[in-house]
């Protein structure tokens, strides 16, 4: 995914209300932008941390500029939830995750489970439909190791319930965790900071569905996943179904 202009570089100040920001522009201006990303972003909001952002000029926008990409660990970690969708189809095209591009037929955001939309729905008259969940990343502790999630998430668990459900009809069902920093060979669910996501990651991946994660290329022109890596195996012994 290729930036339609370059990013602008500038000095974090801080990230506040979840949802703004403030920095410093390389002469020493300084604004207040909006951040894509109501997360915890956690170890990504360091006060003077190298950041990029992109510039728009639409007159709707109370903001002009928006936060894009932070420094971090020596490498740069894309921050925007709005992203993932789209660099996951693109590492579906490009082969990256299984066999995933082999499907003829791609759909966005279909209806599925209890009130949920399935971020992609595969399908192929000969194999039937694979459900595809996308879920950002850029939480890294140990290096080498992405985590997952960096915050509590009952909205992740409830998504991998679902997928499970959709592996007992008879289909498909596959998590992707996009990997938006390159400096990761694995990835590991964050047991500590999320059990209940941990219990409902090894119970999904018991009932059959599969979990592939994909590191991304970052830089203020593009980004761009660039190969699978690791997902930890789900802890033995989970139950099959809730108690």
């Amino acid at each position: 995914m290729i930036f339609d202009r370059p990013l602008v570089p500038a000095t974090l100040v801080q990230r506040y209300k979840r949802f703004l920001f403030d920095a410093t522009l390389m002469d020493g201006t300084a604004l207040t932008g909006s951040c894509p990303n109501t997360g915890s972003m956690r170890g990504l909001t360091t006060p003077g941390s190298r950041i990029w952002m992109s510039e728009h000029d639409s007159p709707t926008r109370k903001y002009r500029q928006m936060l894009e990409i932070v420094e971090a660990d020596d490498t740069l970690v894309g921050i925007n939830t709005g992203l993932p969708n789209r660099l996951a189809e693109e590492a579906i095209r490009l082969g990256l995750i299984s066999d995933l591009h082999s499907y003829p037929s791609l759909s966005r955001e279909q209806k599925y489970g209890r009130n949920s939309r399935i971020d992609i729905l595969l399908s192929d008259p000969a194999r039937g439909s694979a459900y595809v969940e996308v879920k950002n990343v850029h939480f890294s502790r140990i290096r080498g190791v992405a985590e997952f999630p960096d915050s509590p998430t009952t909205r992740g668990a409830k998504h991998l319930e679902e997928l499970g459900d959709m592996v007992e009809a008879g289909h498909r069902a596959i998590m992707v965790y996009l990997v938006q920093r390159s400096d990761c060979d694995n990835l590991r669910i964050c047991r500590d900071y999320d059990p209940a996501y941990a219990t409902a990651f090894d119970r999904a991946m018991a009932r059959g569905v599969e979990a592939y994660a994909v590191k991304c290329l970052i830089s203020p022109t593009e980004i761009a996943p660039i190969g699978p890596i690791a997902v930890e195996e789900a802890k033995v012994g989970t139950l099959r179904n809730p108690a």
